[in-house]
């Protein structure tokens, strides 16, 4: 029986701590889906589809990897995807307390779950994609910190005129 786990969040956009634990989760699991979650009551800097390419780029090559989406309940979704374990990265202690409160909600959704909290190495533990953003809308060089099509993909968004 092949073991797939789904690794959900918003990825907005993807950094490389999240490549980070995808990439050490591939050598847990058989198979891992990355769920791009899509909350209608967030605003997202990308949309769904391009949150999903920019993940698919990062990683072609994999063939364990697969990128979805889901604007319902994670837990819904991976059960769909035949999994029962859901991965979730922790960068410092201030995010256990939430990441064990949305483990609970989704123990309590389906017992069957499993969650698996992977520590984020040292060298990444500092990114989120919400400081990515301010960085690169202030002008900073991000190419540090993300995968290359994230950087191109916001140079898109320049040359359309939206960049904020």
């Amino acid at each position: 029986m092949k073991k797939i786990a789904c690794y959900p969040g918003s990825f907005d956009p993807i950094t490389d701590g999240h490549v980070e634990i995808i990439k050490r989760a591939l050598k847990l699991f058989d198979q891992v889906y990355v769920l791009v979650a899509n909350n209608s009551e967030k605003s997202h800097y990308f949309s769904v589809e391009e949150r999903v390419k920019m993940i698919e780029e990062a990683f072609a090559g994999y063939d364990n990897l697969f990128v979805t989406h889901t604007s319902g309940l994670v837990v819904n979704r991976a059960k769909e995807l035949g999994s029962n374990i859901l991965i979730r990265g922790l960068r410092a202690v201030s995010d256990f307390e939430y990441e064990f409160q949305v483990a609970a909600v989704n123990e309590y959704i389906d017992s069957n779950i499993e969650t698996v909290f992977l520590i984020s190495r040292r060298q990444t533990s500092f990114i989120s994609s919400s400081q990515v953003k301010e960085l690169y809308f202030h002008g900073q060089d991000i190419s540090q910190l993300v995968p290359k099509s994230v950087v191109e993909e916001f140079k898109k968004k320049d040359i359309k005129g939206t960049k904020n």
